[in-house]
């Protein structure tokens, strides 16, 4: 991987949706070669997916939550294809550290997120114990794939 793949990186990292023609003039390569890099950047498996991010507020969503969850891990599979049937559940983590797994999950309102934590998760069989934490406010930082 050189610079070339790296600012290719960079910039479908900010905004995938970006044209090949575009892309090329903002790192100054020929848009066959753009083309051609991207390609083999999917192929070696370094580019997973071209994706969207979903602004979750407009959708309704106003409350995000990482909850932490103790469980017997014999019955790890099973709990974590029920956490899936919760429809605030986005993604399950298992983790290190005095959490078994971590969950994100999304509400409308503290309410539904309260609802979700003790109707739901709460009656999974297998859970020892949970933790929430409710996310005040998030600040992210681009990858860095470009040379300094």
């Amino acid at each position: 991987m050189d610079k070339i793949d790296q600012k290719i990186l960079s910039e479908l990292s900010k905004d995938s949706s970006i044209s090949i023609p575009k892309l090329a003039e903002k790192i100054n390569v020929n848009s066959s070669v753009v083309y051609s890099r991207i390609k083999r950047l999917v192929k070696k498996k370094l580019i997973e997916r071209f994706t969207i991010e979903v602004n979750n507020k407009e959708l309704g969503y106003g409350v995000k939550s990482l909850t932490g969850i103790n469980m017997d891990s014999k019955k790890r599979d099973n709990i974590i294809q029920e956490l899936f049937k919760i429809s605030g559940v986005r993604e399950v983590s298992e983790v290190t550290g005095r959490f078994d797994i971590l969950v994100t999950m999304y509400a409308e309102n503290l309410n539904e997120m309260y609802r979700i934590v003790s109707d739901n998760i709460g009656k999974i069989d297998g859970i020892i114990g949970s933790e929430s934490f409710i996310e005040m406010k998030t600040r992210t930082k681009q990858m860095p794939y470009m040379l300094e």
